[in-house]
This record gives structure tokens, C-alpha cells and sequence, in this order.
């Protein structure tokens, strides 16, 4: 193994290079046979060192693709300032949802039957046309003539049995959801109630109810089958005790008789206060309304 060459540096000039942190091996002597000497390290010293090289500058790093479709978040709106009618809907739907125990039951409803009884009155009543919701109407009379535990409502001290039966029907207008009232509508037929109802929301969608006609009544009906939505479930009207969420009928896949079938059906989902009426009293008022809208016949008598 050969050996490192001999370093020739007198002792002061290794001490001066020590201080200055000078490598003797990269100096070149000047003394006797190359000998490196006090004024070899004090010109090292006087020499301007190499600058340290630069470390390679690191890659920037790759942009990330942004997720097809993702945008900043909107920061402009408008506050749309509240109509004395929409602070009422509010402040009611808040207290009805915080202080009543709503319950809710769901049952389906074929409505073939129904819809052929409809398309035969119709060709003989034009122009004067039945709705679907006619039908749902006087079933829901009906319906709480035979279940009168149904038409109730939360009196804090009682429990307040309606003797006439008035429905309120909620009515979309451009300020809000109002509910005017068909009195006393297990008295009137089909064709009553549909001018009925048909007056009652033009005049709501006009604001031009008086305040009798959509103050008060027992129960409430709720129809959003015609934008297609198949159920829902209502918030309460207090004091009453019940609503009604009518959803679309729409043909369906049933077992009639152990076999596959297609039926026009309609979910309908009622809203209970649980103080007011029990799960089986609503269980058999929605019974009472099935059996009607299912052997609508019965309703002409």
C-alpha cells in the first residue's frame, strides 16, 4: 500500500494555515526543495478562494389538474326582502316543526280506478273537467266522516273533535303557500268541489281571499304529484292535527294475485301530531281513503 507524499512546511507556516483553515497540499512551497513557508500561506491567504459551486435548482413541481367542472364559489346574491306574509309562514312552519311531534305514515293507492271513473265524467261534463285532486279531496272527506278522530286539532287543555268537516287546500303563490278552505266538504259532490277549488286558488294566486276563507279548518292537503314528485312528507298546520302529502301516480310494478302486474299507484304520506291522534287512528283514516280512491264508486253515492 503506498503512502501518502511528504508534506515539506516549516512549523510556522502549518500553524498559519491551521488558523486560517488552509489545505497545505493545495499550496505550492517556495522554500529550499519546495518547502512551504510563512510567505506561502500568507499569499494564500491574500488569494480569493473559488466560490463553492451552486447546487442545481430543484424542478418546479408539476401543475395540478383541476377536476373537470370545479369553479370558485359564488360570492354575489341578492337579499330578497321578506313580505309580511312570508314572515308569518316562517315563524308558523318554525314553531309547527320545534313543538309538535310529528309522526308519519305512507301508504300506496292504486289509481286506475279512479282515473277511468274521471275520463268518463269528464266527457260528459266538458268543459267543466274533474281533476285527480277532486277526487283526493272528497276521498279525504269521506274519509274523516268515517275516522272523526282525524279532524282534530291541539287545544293545550284538550282536544278539539271538529263536527263539520273543512279542508284547507294548500295553494303555491308568488308569495308564498297559502291554504284556503272548502267548508263543510263531505256535503258537497265531485262537481261542487272542483268549482269550488278551482275559484278559492285563482283568488289566492290574485290575493284576494278574505281572511274567513283561509282561516281555520281541521285538516290540510298538500299536492305535489303534478310536478312528479312521488312522496313527500308535510310540516303541520297547528292547531290542526293532520296534513296530507299527495305525490304523483305513476305507473309501478305490483303482485295482483301471485303475479306481476303494472299499476297506476299514488303514494300519499300523512303528517300526524302525536299529542292529537294516535298511529293506528291515522292508520285507519288512510285506510278509509284507500278503500274510497280504489272503489271510487262509493264516492258517487
Amino acid at each position: 500500500m503506498s503512502q501518502p507524499p511528504r508534506l515539506f512546511a516549516s512549523p510556522l507556516a502549518r500553524r498559519l494555515a491551521a488558523a486560517a483553515g488552509i489545505d497545505l497540499a493545495t499550496l505550492t512551497g517556495s522554500g529550499p526543495h519546495g518547502r512551504i513557508v510563512k510567505a506561502d500561506v500568507e499569499a494564500a491567504k491574500a488569494a480569493p478562494r473559488p466560490a463553492p459551486p451552486v447546487p442545481a435548482a430543484a424542478p418546479a413541481p408539476a401543475p395540478v389538474p383541476q377536476a373537470p367542472g370545479v369553479t370558485a364559489p359564488a360570492t354575489g346574491y341578492t337579499d330578497l326582502p321578506l313580505s309580511p306574509m312570508r314572515r308569518t309562514i316562517a315563524r308558523r312552519l318554525t314553531e309547527a316543526k320545534a313543538t309538535i311531534p310529528h309522526f308519519y305514515l305512507t301508504v300506496d293507492i292504486e289509481m286506475d280506478a279512479v282515473l277511468a271513473l274521471r275520463e268518463q265524467l269528464n266527457t260528459r261534463l266538458a268543459p267543466d273537467k274533474l281533476s285527480v285532486n277532486d277526487f283526493i279531496l272528497r276521498a279525504v272527506a269521506l274519509g274523516l266522516r268515517a275516522v272523526p278522530e282525524a279532524n282534530a286539532a291541539w287545544a293545550e287543555t284538550a282536544i278539539r273533535r271538529f263536527t263539520e268537516i273543512d279542508i284547507a287546500i294548500a295553494v303555491a303563490t308568488p308569495e308564498g303557500l297559502i291554504t284556503p278552505i272548502v267548508r263543510q266538504a263531505d256535503r258537497k259532490g265531485l262537481g261542487e268541489l272542483s268549482a269550488e277549488v278551482k275559484a278559492l286558488a285563482a283568488r289566492a294566486r290574485d290575493g284576494g281571499l278574505k281572511p274567513e276563507e283561509y282561516q281555520g279548518g281541521g285538516f290540510t292537503i298538500s299536492n305535489l304529484g303534478m310536478y312528479g314528485v312521488r312522496e313527500f312528507a308535510a310540516i303541520i298546520n297547528p292547531p290542526q292535527a293532520c296534513i296530507l302529502a299527495v305525490g304523483a301516480a305513476d305507473p309501478r310494478p305490483v303482485v295482483k294475485a301471485g303475479a306481476l302486474a303494472v299499476a297506476t299507484m299514488m303514494s300519499v304520506t300523512l303528517s300526524v301530531d302525536h299529542r292529537t291522534v294516535d298511529g293506528a287512528t291515522g292508520a285507519r283514516f288512510l285506510a278509509a281513503l284507500k278503500g274510497l280512491l280504489e272503489d271510487p264508486l262509493r264516492m258517487m253515492l
